[in-house]
């Protein structure tokens, strides 16, 4: 089932044939009595049952997969196993360095792919395509575990020869500047946004809209715009670039960061590994000088 609705990526996944897909799409069709893929122009489509059964056929192929492909032990410098973490380019600079360094430092042979954040993130895990979410808490879905993994608050990063670096950084001079703020691609970008009009009764003058934070220092520096960002980006972006940091004029919520998994993968002795990794690359990166 799963096979035929994913039609080309599983050919290969499942080592099945054109042939024996065509077969097993016949055996479906009599046992469901619906025809489950129909052809639409030059592709085959799902029909609406073929939708309806999807989502359970995938939960089902998880939970087997979890209960048969995990070993009880899991040795990261024998294996190669292959990781996919889906994360933010916040999470990507600032934590995914530190496990990788503690992974060369450990001898580790396993590999990582990490993936884009996107809009309804708890998909990717009950499709099986991540392994692992780090990812904002306000993101994660209430069926799955989780685990709080950092702490971050919110800091204004300024060109260090700007005006508005110069003197007292006020909440009218934060208000009338121009600001650069991040949208992930397929985000609604309104978030900060709406709570910011909520709580001030005024709005921001946005002037510019990345999908990333990597390009925040060079959009930043020379002009007089204003970056609200992570405290510990924003100390890595000001090691290199001519960057003034300064403390918000308005009390701005922090970000909880967390990690979230499928919840038949608990026990998953490789997913043990890689959680307490993230949880010791964290403990690397703040004993390093990193900004709590």
């Amino acid at each position: 089932m799963e096979a035929t609705y994913q039609r080309h990526p599983s050919i290969e996944g499942c080592s099945c044939t054109s042939s024996a897909l065509s077969s097993a799409l016949s055996r479906l069709r009599d046992d469901f009595e619906d025809e489950l893929l129909v052809q639409v122009g030059r592709k085959m489509e799902p029909t609406p049952r073929a939708e309806a059964l999807h989502d359970a056929v995938r939960d089902v192929l998880v939970r087997i997969d979890s209960t048969i492909a995990s070993r009880p032990r899991f040795d990261p410098t024998a294996s190669d196993r292959l990781f996919r973490i889906c994360l933010s380019d916040y999470t990507q600079m600032v934590i995914a360095l530190h496990l990788l360094a503690l992974c060369a430092q450990e001898r580790c042979s396993v590999r990582f792919e990490f993936l884009p954040q996107v809009m309804n993130p708890q998909r990717t895990l009950e499709r099986g395509e991540a392994d692992l979410l780090v990812i904002p808490r306000g993101f994660m879905s209430p069926d799955h575990p989780e685990e709080g993994l950092v702490e971050e608050r919110f800091v204004c990063l300024l060109w260090a020869h700007s005006p508005l670096a110069q003197g007292e950084f006020t909440f009218e001079r934060y208000l009338a500047a121009g600001h650069i703020i991040m949208q992930p691609p397929g985000g609604t970008g309104d978030s900060f946004e709406s709570w910011f009009v909520k709580r001030y009764g005024v709005t921001r003058r946005v002037a510019v809209m990345s999908y990333g934070f990597a390009a925040m220092p060079a959009l930043v520096c020379g002009t007089d715009l204003v970056a609200t960002v992570h405290a510990r980006l924003a100390h890595c972006f000001a090691t290199t670039w001519p960057l003034a940091i300064r403390q918000p004029p308005l009390p701005i919520e922090g970000m909880q960061q967390a990690m979230q998994w499928h919840k038949y993968k608990t026990q998953d002795p490789g997913l043990v590994w890689l959680r307490d990794a993230f949880r010791r690359a964290v403990w690397r990166m703040d004993g390093e000088g990193g900004v709590a």
